[in-house]
């Protein structure tokens, strides 16, 4: 559909006043505490839902998906591949979804993938992927070049896989005695294998170690057939990451949320009360404070000289977004802010740092997400 008609958001809100959430005074509180208006939220049931076409289908596929959602697509203009829909159209038992040809991602989501700038042969670290990234790998063919690990982003110090690694077998004439990659299949889920771990170490005195990271998907294309494992799971030293390491590191860090419209809503499903445990809860807001320091400083060690490294919340709160990046800057004199490109043509505005960018849904007509681009300098 053409961008420049009214979008289903505008005419609903041609329609009709508004809704707003009936928000706890606890959580009004906490907004009052962050200097964030209520009034954000005012808009919660006219912000449209945002779906992603996967490349390659999206010129022919455009009609035959509005006539199975029962709605048109409005292309969002500024995001490739992006469209919007009414709030209230669901479509994971749509043949689409279930095909790979769709995924609903909010809008404000894809312009921190887009800030990040990946090109091809780029080598990239999305440090804090989400539970369910290996079955988004495999639905949407995403995988073939990827490796996926369950680690603690805090302190996982993989480096991308070295090309110059040769096999064992053509390098010494050793045949595959386990010790190296064979061609990935699979088997038990990543739940069922810690089910089994728990079973085993119940009754014996050394539980199992968590903190190593373990791979649990890696892609026919990602360069590790062949290769030993020790060479790829063996830790790096910060020296070795400056040449190394990642060109591109997305830190979507974990967050209180309380920017995600979708989210907020569904406290209206769990119950208002538990809002106090999974987001107000004073001891949980500073332990995610330091985590997100944490990782933004353990993604920015694993970035490459010259590389670039995205931070994003879908928090408003100044506490995890521009403080976070001031008290990283002060730490490390390596890193600078970057303007992204194109971000002039976004809906959204500027944080309180020159170069950072603020998504919200009065502006943007997306769920809040704070955006922050830093390159890493020679030391």
């Amino acid at each position: 559909m053409d961008p420049s008609e009214s979008s289903p958001s505008d005419r609903k809100e041609e329609e009709q006043p508004a809704a707003s959430l009936p928000l706890p005074a606890a959580f009004l509180e906490f907004l009052g505490d962050n200097g964030l208006d209520p009034m954000l939220y005012s808009a919660s049931d006219t912000i449209p839902r945002y779906i992603r076409l996967k490349p390659g289908v999206e010129s022919r596929m455009v009609s035959e998906i509005e006539s199975e959602l029962k709605c048109e697509l409005w292309k969002v203009p500024w995001l490739p591949n992006f469209y919007a829909i009414p709030p209230e159209v669901q479509i994971a038992g749509s043949k689409a979804y279930q095909q790979g040809k769709i995924y609903g991602i909010d809008a404000a989501s894809g312009a921190a993938i887009l800030a990040l700038d990946v090109q091809p042969g780029d080598h990239v670290l999305d440090l804090c992927a989400a539970p369910a990234c290996r079955t988004m790998l495999q639905k949407y063919s995403l995988g073939d070049r990827s490796r996926l690990f369950v680690a603690n982003g805090t302190f996982f110090s993989i480096l991308p896989s070295n090309s110059s690694l040769g096999s064992i077998e053509e390098s010494t004439g050793i045949k595959d005695n386990g010790s190296i990659f064979s061609e990935w299949t699979s088997k038990r889920s990543w739940k069922e294998r810690q089910k089994s771990k728990k079973a085993k170490a119940a009754g014996s005195p050394h539980p199992p170690s968590t903190s190593e990271p373990e791979l649990i998907y890696y892609g026919k294309d990602s360069g590790l057939v062949g290769v030993r494992k020790c060479d790829v799971l063996c830790p790096s030293a910060d020296v070795d990451a400056c040449t190394s390491g990642y060109d591109k590191v997305l830190v979507d860090a974990e967050c209180t949320h309380d920017g995600s419209i979708k989210h907020i809503q569904k406290f209206e499903f769990w119950g208002w009360e538990t809002m106090d445990r999974r987001v107000l809860d004073a001891q949980r807001i500073d332990n995610l404070l330091h985590l997100q320091l944490r990782l933004l400083i353990n993604g920015f060690r694993l970035l490459k000289t010259g590389g670039s490294l995205v931070y994003s919340t879908c928090s408003l709160t100044v506490a995890q977004n521009e403080d976070v990046i001031r008290q990283f800057l002060l730490k490390y004199p390596s890193a600078e802010l970057q303007s992204v490109d194109g971000a002039d043509s976004w809906p959204c505005r500027s944080g309180s740092i020159q170069k950072t960018l603020r998504f919200d849904p009065g502006t943007s007509q997306t769920s809040g997400l704070f955006v922050a681009k830093l390159i890493k300098l020679p030391s």
